[in-house]
């Protein structure tokens, strides 16, 4: 059975947590204690009711996620949100959240592991933002068809479309979860496609008239990588089993 400070000094020290800025209510971390011991560790997208219930219910241990529990910043304890913390607690649950730090990671991150999914090549970064990367891009030697088709098998959903480039498709970006709206920035890198998870309605129009293909490939679909692969990490490196929680399915 691990120690969970070990395995909090171990994660805190993999993302680099203390040099990454994050937005303040992505309070990335441990945001919740346990007894101290680890012998399950789940990983999902997103501390919500339902999922810390299901973790809770399946025996408690370490819940790792991508949107922890404060998001919307201080709150009353009350309604769900008084569920959720009280389960939690029941269970011997832990809550750990890595937002940015787990989007940019060179090897845990959504960002590198949706890109190596979809099947890109020289993979590199790009966008530094505080001197971290926002997202990536890789070389596709093949159709924008083969793309959609490569892209939608990587998340396992279907996929929307903005078809503004051409037919070939040569250098792609991948940047995660709702980063439709730096399709602007995108496009002044030369990129023939940008694949994200969601945008506002507005970056449909303006990839059209940019002329650049732009892949809305579901925000919980996108930011599912990163959680998996460093659950199954922490599974192995401290001997706890590890299972990933999904919630949302297709989305």
């Amino acid at each position: 059975m691990a120690d969970l400070k070990d395995i909090v000094a171990f994660l805190d020290k993999k993302l680099r947590l203390s040099e990454i800025k994050d937005y303040a209510g992505a309070m990335n971390g441990l945001q919740l204690e346990n007894d101290g011991k680890v012998e399950r560790v789940f990983s999902a997208v997103d501390a919500s009711l339902a999922v810390v219930e299901e973790a809770a219910a399946a025996g408690g241990g370490l819940l790792l996620v991508h949107h922890g529990m404060f998001w919307q910043g201080a709150q009353p304890i009350t309604g769900a949100f008084h569920r959720k913390i009280s389960a939690a607690i029941r269970g011997n649950l832990a809550i750990y959240s890595a937002h940015l730090p787990l989007d940019w990671h060179p090897v845990h991150g959504n960002n590198i592991l949706l890109a190596k999914a979809i099947g890109l090549r020289e993979i590199s970064p790009i966008l530094i933002k505080d001197g971290w990367p926002t997202g990536v891009a890789g070389r596709w030697e093949g159709s924008r068809s083969d793309l959609v088709k490569a892209t939608s098998a990587a998340v396992g959903r279907g996929i929307t479309l903005c078809p503004g480039g051409g037919d070939q498709v040569g250098k792609v970006a991948v940047i995660t979860g709702g980063a439709g709206s730096e399709v602007g920035k995108i496009a002044q890198l030369g990129i023939d496609a940008f694949v994200t998870g969601e945008g506002p309605h507005w970056t449909y129009i303006e990839a059209e008239e940019r002329m650049m293909n732009v892949i809305y490939a579901g925000h919980y679909a996108t930011e599912t990588f990163g959680v998996k692969s460093l659950g199954a990490r922490i599974g192995k490196r401290f001997e706890a089993t590890a299972t990933f929680i999904n919630r949302l399915g297709g989305l």
